[in-house]
């Protein structure tokens, strides 16, 4: 199984070029690769801004770990027990903010349902082809755990609902990107891409164009498409394709739709382009309902997560874009089937 990214594809190649002034650093945190690249700066410099980005990404890992020892696990414990645990200012505050996304998206983007998603194996460094207990599903949903159980008084949190399991996969990736442009900017870096397992946020330009990145088809190496992401933009990519298993000619994916239990059907990907003080954050999260929504509600929950720019690949590769996608898109085969929805 392949963990694939957005592709930065001009970095490697000016790294190589030695007529820029560029600086790049890979890792593994997160479950996935991630990658930041600074143009424009000294070595020293690059290097230091680069070092403290990545000791916030694994600080940020271990905190939020969901199924090994962290602040996040041992609050799932209390809950468990119907307990109420203290929480670090920093936990609470991501929560009620994993509250008010997740009553945005009607509860489609659900960070209380890890029960389901560890029953499903996704709670492991590698995926085994099983299928659980269909009892066991329909019990967890059942139980219709959500963030609104969550009681959060100061830093003390507590839940009326035993079942809620928080598993901020889908929050902790954009939350890092932000954290990252905020440390780059603190050290004077404003010229920057930083690459999270999919999830990519740029930071003013490479010099006198802006950054390029790349869409990663969902079914064959390289780009589906290419777009210029301009200062402070993220994009955000969904798919089937990073975290799954196949069962006979069956694919089943980590991405699980809370309202019955099970991986999502019939969407390979999503993207989305955001923007603002929060548009890492966003980039991650608000992918969700739309792939959770499928073809014939995407649009509808791009609304609700009020996105302009987003697109949904259906399971027999045809992308549906909204106008503004298709205007920022360069698509990389022009036979490739699309349909615009307004």
């Amino acid at each position: 199984m392949r963990h694939p990214f957005l592709l930065l594809l001009l970095s490697l190649l000016l790294s190589a070029c030695g007529k820029d002034p560029i600086y790049q650093e890979q890792g593994y945190v997160f479950g996935t690769l991630v990658e930041v690249t600074v143009y424009g700066e000294e070595e020293a410099r690059a290097k230091q801004g680069v070092t403290d980005v990545m000791h916030e990404f694994q600080r940020l890992h271990d905190l939020l770990h969901a199924w090994k020892p962290s602040e996040l696990s041992a609050l799932n414990a209390a809950i468990a027990q119907g307990k109420r645990k203290t929480v670090t200012p920093e936990l609470a505050a991501m929560l009620k903010d994993a509250a008010q996304l997740s009553a945005q998206s009607e509860g489609l983007f659900n960070p209380t349902i890890g029960a389901l998603i560890q029953t499903w194996g996704f709670q492991a460094d590698d995926f085994k082809a099983v299928l659980p207990e269909e009892k066991q599903v329909a019990s967890l949903v059942k139980a219709k755990p959500q963030m609104i159980d969550l009681i959060i008084s100061t830093n003390e949190v507590r839940s009326t609902n035993k079942s809620v399991k928080l598993d901020l996969g889908g929050y902790a990736k954009g939350y890092a990107l932000d954290r990252a442009a905020a440390i780059l900017k603190q050290q004077g870096i404003h010229n920057a891409l930083i690459n999270i397992g999919g999830n990519v946020l740029a930071l003013g330009s490479h010099g006198k164009r802006p950054w390029r990145v790349g869409i990663q088809h969902p079914r064959k190496p390289g780009a589906l498409a290419t777009l210029e992401l301009r200062d402070g933009e993220a994009v955000g990519t969904s798919g089937d394709y990073q975290r799954y298993f196949e069962l006979g000619a069956k694919r089943f994916c980590h991405l699980i739709d809370p309202r019955n239990g099970h991986p999502v059907q019939g969407v390979q990907a999503v993207t989305i382009i955001t923007h603002g003080a929060r548009a890492g954050l966003l980039s991650d999260a608000s992918s969700k309902p739309l792939f959770i929504s499928g073809v014939t509600g995407w649009r509808t929950a791009a609304n609700k997560m009020q996105l302009e720019e987003a697109l949904l690949i259906d399971a027999e590769g045809v992308v549906h874009l909204t106008v503004s996608m298709q205007k920022r898109l360069e698509f990389t085969d022009s036979k490739t089937v699309r349909t615009i929805e307004p």
